[in-house]
């Protein structure tokens, strides 16, 4: 429960990474199943800025979304944007564009190049300046296969961030937010272990789990899930961050993970790459590092489609589907109209969310397992 709303578990949340689900409105989110809403602080931080927001009412006035928000520190985005516009993370070497201290983290936006600092207090009042239900405290995101002697001397001044946030947080507690504390430790079994003992034991109000959406297989995420699940106290939710591929899905539900974000159903959507009950293509392994969900997705803009009249999934009772066939949206997509990006953007997160409640529906009577190797195979 939170202060806008009770989330229903297990949950996909999708992304508006600037306050919004690209191309679609809040009450679109909504309509789509949508129960809450996942917004990046590093972006809204650089514009309009989090005073900004906060003189304006909030994200939820701000955005006109009645329902729970979570925000992540803008660390990732740090580490990620911030290394790839101008500057490389390589094991022990950060390069000076992106400066790592006990105190902070230094970085240049990716859009200008102007100077920044986030501490672990900078972060928090960013976050509470936003207004979102659930918040994060900053953390370090290694890249993958970073050198353990890195990712453990990352994880230390993780952890001190989180007890530097909690301290933080309570000063300045908010009766309407809820702090998460978040897991990290690479791919490294005891430091995974170590660091999910530490925040487990901190008066955190959830779990976060980090690092498992930059570069691992899907082998590597399950095993860390395998390491860590057991220590994480059943009465916290758990969350994890920036994984939601269909076969990701059933392993996260099974695992016990409560909620989980993903760019992916609507980037690909704006993409022309639609999601369908219809398997196509050759399945791949599912310990494999490549992407089995590419065999529930069409790419509507192949020539294939051009008379297709089918919706984008025929069991789909989405208003796309309803109305519009493959025939049409790659007509839209092909004359660049604006549309195409709408409705199937529309498609792909109601497609998600059918799935969510289908799978909830499954753990109520019992019939995951079935649902799971209808879907997936095993």
């Amino acid at each position: 429960m939170t202060a806008h709303g009770a989330v229903h578990t297990p949950a996909f949340i999708p992304v508006g990474t600037k306050a919004t689900v690209k191309s679609l409105t809040s009450d679109e989110v909504q309509a789509s199943g949508t129960g809450m809403f996942f917004v990046n602080t590093y972006h809204l931080y650089l514009e309009p800025g989090d005073e900004v927001v906060k003189r304006l009412g909030g994200l939820h006035r701000f955005m006109h979304w009645d329902g729970p928000i979570i925000t992540d520190s803008g660390g990732f985005q740090v580490f990620s944007l911030g290394s790839k516009k101008f500057g490389k993370i390589h094991g022990d070497d950060v390069e000076s564009l992106v400066k790592v201290t006990d105190d902070g983290v230094e970085f240049k936006s990716y859009s200008d190049g102007s100077a920044h600092f986030f501490s672990p207090e900078k972060s928090l009042t960013i976050q509470q300046n936003l207004g979102a239900d659930i918040i994060l405290p900053l953390d370090e995101c290694t890249p993958n296969h970073v050198r353990k002697k890195y990712a453990k001397q990352s994880l230390n001044r993780t952890h001190e961030w989180a007890k530097r946030s909690l301290e933080f947080f309570n000063t300045r507690k908010n009766k309407n937010q809820a702090l998460y504390g978040i897991v990290q430790g690479s791919v490294f079994e005891d430091l995974r272990k170590n660091s999910a003992r530490l925040i487990s034991s901190l008066p955190f109000s959830g779990i976060a789990i980090g690092g498992v959406s930059v570069g691992e297989t899907k082998k590597e995420v399950r095993h860390v899930l395998d390491w860590i699940v057991p220590i994480l106290p059943e009465n916290k939710p758990r969350h994890l961050l920036g994984v939601g591929e269909i076969d990701d899905i059933f392993t996260l539900v099974e695992k016990g993970i409560d909620t989980f974000d993903c760019v992916l159903p609507t980037r690909m959507g704006r993409m022309g790459k639609l999601l369908t009950k219809q398997k196509w293509g050759k399945r791949t392994s599912y310990d494999s590092g490549q992407k089995l969900q590419r065999h529930y997705e069409i790419d509507v803009l192949k020539t294939e489609f051009k008379e297709d009249k089918l919706p984008p999934d025929p069991t789909c009772p989405c208003f796309v589907c309803r109305q519009y066939s493959r025939a049409y949206l790659r007509h839209l997509f092909k004359a660049r109209e604006l549309l195409a990006y709408r409705l199937a953007t529309f498609h792909n997160l109601y497609f998600i969310q059918n799935l969510m409640h289908d799978i909830r529906r499954s753990i109520e009577d019992g019939s995951f397992a079935q649902l799971k190797k209808t879907w997936i195979g095993v």
